[in-house]
């Protein structure tokens, strides 16, 4: 899921830049073949994990598909955003190169450190640029959109790894979010989803748009909603709300994107 939701999101930015159905389908294909890679690769280093905590939403853990075949689409989906990933020229190439190598290193352990956070930043970050290089004109993509993509990922981060913390403790994984706690990881999820929005309104030449004056409010109020409801035992309002922010902000990065390029 969270690799489909990557590549149309990717693929909603391309088309605000004016690419042809083809090169969509190139753009959409390429991201696609590396969240895949991304995915199976850190089932196929979890799997020992994952069946400790008897995950069993995990076929590799439950040994339903074999670690052979898992490790060989994963290189064969590594190789295949690579040259997928040509058809939107070498500098797009070379930064997408970089942002898979970026999300492999989380999986090979750099999600287990301080640093967690790091490779969501850094992959999410380059999105946008890897779609403006490959695009007509070429171009980076502003710094201010590649910041609001950092942050938005980096916020993705921390609410992705909320509702795993007790399992990933059990089996030694201390990234960030596991070090500051939930509730802490919660809050720093609420504040850069918000902070995400602020820079979208913001960060465009010109004055802000309507989208950009009415994310922002709407953004606080979802999450304080999110945080009173909350409160009750069991419930996920507080993560809902926090995914709910997260669809806006996505909203606002697309439209915002698309008057900029």
């Amino acid at each position: 899921m969270p690799a489909l939701a990557v590549t149309v999101v990717t693929t909603a930015l391309a088309v605000t830049t004016g690419r042809s159905p083809g090169g969509l389908v190139a753009v959409a294909a390429a991201v696609l073949a590396g969240q895949l890679s991304v995915g199976w690769l850190n089932d196929l280093l979890d799997a020992d994990r994952d069946a400790h905590v008897g995950r069993p939403d995990k076929p590799v853990a439950s040994g339903a598909v074999s670690r052979k075949l898992v490790a060989v689409a994963t290189i064969a989906a590594a190789l295949a955003a690579v040259l997928l990933s040509l058809l939107s020229g070498v500098d797009a190439t070379l930064v997408h190169v970089v942002m898979l190598c970026s999300a492999w290193a989380y999986d090979f352990g750099l999600k287990a450190t301080a640093f967690s956070v790091v490779p969501y930043a850094v992959s999410f970050g380059l999105l946008p640029v890897f779609v403006t290089l490959g695009g007509p004109g070429g171009q980076w993509a502003p710094a201010w959109l590649v910041a609001a993509a950092a942050v938005l990922g980096s916020a993705a981060h921390f609410a992705n790894v909320i509702p795993d913390l007790e399992d990933d403790a059990a089996t030694g994984v201390r990234g960030l979010p596991h070090r500051i706690g939930k509730d802490a990881s919660a809050a720093v999820a609420a504040a850069l989803a918000v902070i995400t929005g602020v820079v979208l309104a913001l960060g465009p030449p010109g004055p802000v748009t309507t989208a950009g004056l009415v994310a922002v409010p709407l953004s606080v109020l979802v999450l304080v909603i999110g945080r009173v409801r909350g409160r009750r035992p069991g419930s996920r309002a507080n993560f809902n709300a926090l995914l709910a922010v997260a669809v806006v902000d996505v909203a606002l990065l697309i439209f915002t994107g698309g008057v900029a390029l």
